[in-house]
């Protein structure tokens, strides 16, 4: 799937659509930690990533940012800070250059600085938040430094797609993407049935056929809620 028609279809999507398919389709779902969010609300993301662990230096954007352009447009920078908050590691010039390289966006597994600017150049930037200071330390640049980023529990690569909005970020196969985008869309059409039906009058438990499931339950106490909306075609959970 190429990056235009990622971003068109992300467009009518959310991440809780896409982690949804995941589950459905057996995929693990992979999100970024939960205090990962829009520097700007609202923000929104979509682009296979563009790994740079950062050890203290810039010169590692710079590189990816090269690798980012000799790939082609559609990527989204994912920077591993460890997950630091005692210093920021990404700032304006980084997200403008960020920009002038093609970057789509910026997933940061640590904290941001020059927020009214970063906010101004209108790049989708993700972080764990804000504080004044730039790096305090220069380390030992890794091996894989360009290669591969941990965000949270999950380390990904140029092999995954990253997803952002109000929510948080998700990564998923790049490999597996049209499957899951097409999943989500289906539960994403299930849903808003299920919320035009809710607003007429006709409840969720009605829809469902809660009072089926209790019923069937007791005679088979080992089903579960979601086999029962498989059963019927919901989707509330999946």
């Amino acid at each position: 799937m190429d990056h235009q028609e990622l971003r068109q279809r992300f467009t009518a999507l959310t991440t809780a659509h896409v982690a949804d398919a995941c589950i459905r389709a057996g995929v693990p779902v992979r999100c970024g930690p939960a205090g990962l969010a829009a520097v700007e609300p609202g923000g929104r993301l979509a682009g296979r990533v563009r790994p740079a662990r950062h050890v203290g230096s810039v010169d590692v954007f710079l590189e990816a940012y090269e690798a980012a352009e000799a790939a082609g447009p559609g990527e989204v920078l994912v920077v591993d800070n460890g997950g630091r908050v005692d210093e920021a590691c990404v700032g304006d010039l980084a997200v403008l250059e960020a920009r002038a390289a093609g970057i789509q966006g910026l997933v940061v597994w640590g904290l941001h600085r020059d927020t009214a600017d970063v906010r101004a150049i209108g790049l989708p930037v993700f972080s764990l938040g804000a504080i004044p200071t730039g790096p305090l330390h220069l380390g030992e640049r890794p091996d894989d430094a360009l290669t591969s980023a941990r965000v949270g529990e999950w380390t990904v690569t140029t092999a995954d797609v990253v997803l952002g909005d109000d929510d948080g970020v998700l990564f998923v196969p790049a490999g597996r993407t049209a499957e899951l985008l097409a999943l989500a869309e289906s539960i994403r059409d299930t849903e808003r049935h299920q919320a035009e039906l809710i607003r007429s009058g006709r409840t969720l438990r009605d829809q469902v056929d809660f009072a089926g499931y209790l019923a069937r339950r007791r005679e088979a106490p080992s089903l579960t809620f979601r086999e029962h909306l498989r059963s019927v075609g919901g989707a509330i959970e999946e």
